[in-house]
């Protein structure tokens, strides 16, 4: 239909749909444990998981700020720097579906921001952490996979729990 063409019209379109479905597996992990579990940590030192979705949300709205900012670089100051500058008046309520609620609404404000910079934009130089330039579009992915990373420790912390994580669920569920 119109709408699987609409994802791969380009690659913009493709790395949206990309994140987009990384945002629903972080949600669908976030929902899967009970509201009382999202303060457990592995380990003296680990993230809760409420600081891993905070963390996530932090992140998204830096790296969306940054990637959409004609003068982005990502070496223009401290990570801190960068969620103090993008993330400054964030609902730090910590309950579950404030979560929920802020994991929607930071993807839609990233995603908004991204489809309005273009294509063209995305497919410009920034400067990288590491001081090496690279396509804002190859750092978008660079996005995408850091929230993966902390989708699946979420889904670890699942395991720890004695639970079953959302995405293996849902893989059972269609086999």
């Amino acid at each position: 239909g119109p709408d699987a063409e609409t994802k791969t019209d380009n690659l913009l379109e493709e790395a949206l749909d990309a994140w987009a479905d990384a945002r629903r597996g972080v949600i669908a992990e976030v929902e899967n444990i009970p509201a009382a579990r999202l303060l457990f940590r592995p380990s003296p030192g680990a993230r809760s998981g409420v600081e891993i979705v905070q963390h996530i949300i932090e992140s998204a709205l830096m790296w969306t700020g940054e990637l959409t900012n004609p003068a982005g670089d990502f070496t223009r100051q401290s990570f801190s720097a960068f969620v103090s500058e993008y993330a400054p008046q964030r609902d730090r309520n910590r309950t579950k579906p404030a979560l929920l609620r802020q994991l929607t609404q930071t993807h839609a404000t990233g995603a908004r921001r991204i489809r309005t910079a273009g294509e063209l934009v995305m497919l410009q130089r920034i400067r990288r952490y590491d001081g090496e330039l690279g396509t804002r579009l190859a750092w978008m992915h660079h996005g995408i996979a850091h929230e993966e990373y902390h989708r699946a420790q979420v889904a670890l912390y699942s395991r720890l729990m004695g639970r079953t994580p959302a995405l293996t669920k849902l893989i059972d569920s269609a086999s």
